[in-house]
């Protein structure tokens, strides 16, 4: 069947997470149902403790379902092996995460190149695929510089390029503006949305309602259960689409 903008490229059906430590039970996730579309920019909101993080993990292939079944670009990788599902991480989902992960002593190139050397490219190929993406994030010029010599919101530029380098069909960021001060946070949530309009699929987890107010939909997450999935802001003090 021929895939379009309307089908689901994620899609949980009543998936739960249950952790479980020694003996206490902590069920996360308690039946939730999420379609996330092709090509569409959705903010995932709620608060600490709310499950926005187990769905995260669930989406970017980090953790399993506890039940459910998670269907990713239509195919349900529910039960995927460790293997498996690190596969999908590399070659599927672009990460952006708060924390920004990227080697401090290491320069902004070989940073952005390390997806592609998991995934055994060669050095060549690396090279010209990094320097593509940072020119994409404006960046072309720090290739040389460390990455720990460049402010935060050029750091945050250089975790988006790194999550564009395998061309994935998703880019997933885990409050990715958390370490921004507003003016700078808002112009990272812009290029986002640069990159949704031309064909991206984003997903933002956050707890902060001017960055969720960038997206076009917004699912609300309330102690494991789905509250809303076009949740309607109450306020927003600028616009954000066309």
């Amino acid at each position: 069947m021929k895939k379009n903008k309307n089908n689901p490229i994620i899609k949980f059906e009543q998936i739960t997470k249950t952790y479980i430590t020694g003996p206490v039970k902590y069920q996360a996730l308690k039946g939730i149902d999420i379609k996330i579309n092709k090509g569409e920019f959705v903010a995932i909101i709620g608060h600490s403790g709310s499950g926005k993080s187990t769905i995260m993990n669930l989406m970017g292939a980090l953790d399993s379902p506890t039940s459910g079944k998670y269907f990713l670009n239509g195919k349900n990788i529910s039960h995927y092996n460790p293997d498996e599902l690190a596969e999908i991480r590399n070659k599927q989902i672009g990460f952006i995460f708060q924390s920004y992960n990227l080697l401090p002593r290491t320069t902004v190139l070989k940073n952005v190149e390390r997806p592609m050397l998991y995934a055994g490219y060669p050095e060549e190929k690396r090279k010209k695929r990094a320097m593509e993406v940072l020119k994409i994030v404006g960046l072309a010029d720090k290739a040389s510089n460390l990455s720990n010599h460049i402010s935060g919101g050029q750091i945050q530029r250089v975790a988006i390029a790194r999550a564009l380098t395998m061309n994935p069909s998703i880019i997933l960021a885990d409050e990715p503006t958390g370490n921004l001060d507003t003016k700078t946070a808002h112009e990272v949530m812009k290029f986002l949305v640069q990159l949704n309009k031309k064909g991206s699929t984003v997903v933002v987890i956050t707890h902060e309602d001017d960055i969720a107010a960038f997206a076009k939909r917004i699912i609300k997450i309330t102690d494991g259960l789905v509250e809303s999935r076009d949740y309607k802001l109450k306020t927003a003090s600028f616009i954000t689409h066309d």
